[in-house]
């Protein structure tokens, strides 16, 4: 429906287990999730109706891509090592880990903007951080739980690139290997909010307050500093 080109490719799925129209919005285009009763003119009517607030949020998505993008200029710290690309003469992508830095050799004829040439960067990257997160991250989560006087069943590194982490009711705490990504401080504040839900597996009042009380009353703080950083 040439109305809805403003917001890139959009893709109409039916699914049995929708309730509703929902869309979920990409940096690129649209997705559509629409019982079977709905029909595609509602939908679009929906969207055209949040069509501003659609755009905004498509603009935010496409900046925090800009921000994660690999390029030559711009280096990318991680808690272990830093990213550096460069051109070399090769044939593909190359990875070495050397001294606190992690080389990438794109091939001098390759545009490192490219998609390709962005998520063969990123598949390697994805390596090393995960090999450094099942490293790091498990002996930070017991610290913080002795220090505080929480328990847990097990540590578990993922590769979810919607949450930071995550409590299962059996107090299994999930981590994102992107955790490698954030400050030190920061990586604590997401595994205090996994470690909290031990004892509150909802966010109420009570929750919030034994936050309050591991992070010296900057838990507001801390939240708001993590906006500022996204998965790529």
């Amino acid at each position: 429906m040439r109305e809805l080109n403003v917001f890139g490719k959009v893709e109409f799925i039916r699914s049995n287990r929708a309730r509703r129209i929902t869309v979920k919005i990409l940096s690129d285009g649209l997705r559509v999730s629409l019982p079977y009763r709905s029909s595609e003119t509602e939908a679009t009517r929906f969207i055209l109706n949040n069509q501003n607030v659609i755009l905004s949020k498509q603009a935010r998505i496409r900046t925090k891509r800009i921000n994660t993008l690999v390029t030559i200029e711009k280096e990318i710290s991680t808690r272990t090592f830093t990213i550096k690309a460069k051109y070399t003469n090769r044939s593909d992508v190359f990875f070495s880990l050397k001294e606190g830095v992690l080389w990438i050799e794109v091939p001098e004829e390759a545009n490192i903007n490219s998609p390709q040439v962005q998520n063969a960067c990123w598949n390697g990257i994805n390596y090393f951080l995960k090999k450094e997160a099942k490293r790091i991250l498990p002996n930070q989560v017991k610290a913080l739980a002795d220090q505080y006087g929480f328990k847990y069943s097990s540590v578990k590194i993922q590769s979810s690139k919607t949450r930071w982490g995550s409590c299962s009711k059996t107090q299994n705490i999930n981590l994102s290997f992107y955790l490698m990504l954030l400050p030190s401080h920061l990586a604590d504040y997401v595994i205090l909010h996994e470690l909290c839900h031990t004892r509150e597996m909802n966010h109420g009042e009570r929750f919030w307050k034994l936050m309050d009380e591991v992070t010296g009353g900057k838990t507001k703080k801390l939240r708001a500093e993590m906006k500022r950083f996204s998965m790529p």
